[in-house]
């Protein structure tokens, strides 16, 4: 029996509007930071890096560094890519 794994690429199932907003609104919902960098890093991935930085003005390599594990990329870099992602971010108050 073999019993090879295959790989996983989140990018695959980043294929409409509402598997993004469905995507990011579970990871917003965990609350976790480094996530929460990741799956803009995997959204944008799957929109295409070369136009992300094309609509941001930033290098392509730079979005890739700014969006790998453990990277610290500066807020307004965050927002460029979430704009150029056409995404909106929204918030509530919590129910207690």
């Amino acid at each position: 029996m073999n019993n090879e794994l295959i790989p996983f690429d989140i990018t695959e199932y980043l294929d409409s509007e509402e598997a993004i907003a469905e995507y990011l609104s579970q990871v917003l919902e965990v609350g976790d930071n480094e996530e929460f960098l990741r799956a803009i890093g995997h959204i944008a991935k799957a929109k295409g890096m070369a136009q992300i930085a094309n609509d941001t003005g930033l290098g392509r390599e730079s979005l890739y560094k700014a969006f790998r594990p453990n990277a610290k990329p500066r807020f307004d870099t965050v927002m460029k890519v979430i704009n150029a992602l056409k995404l909106q971010l929204h918030t509530q108050p919590r129910s207690a």
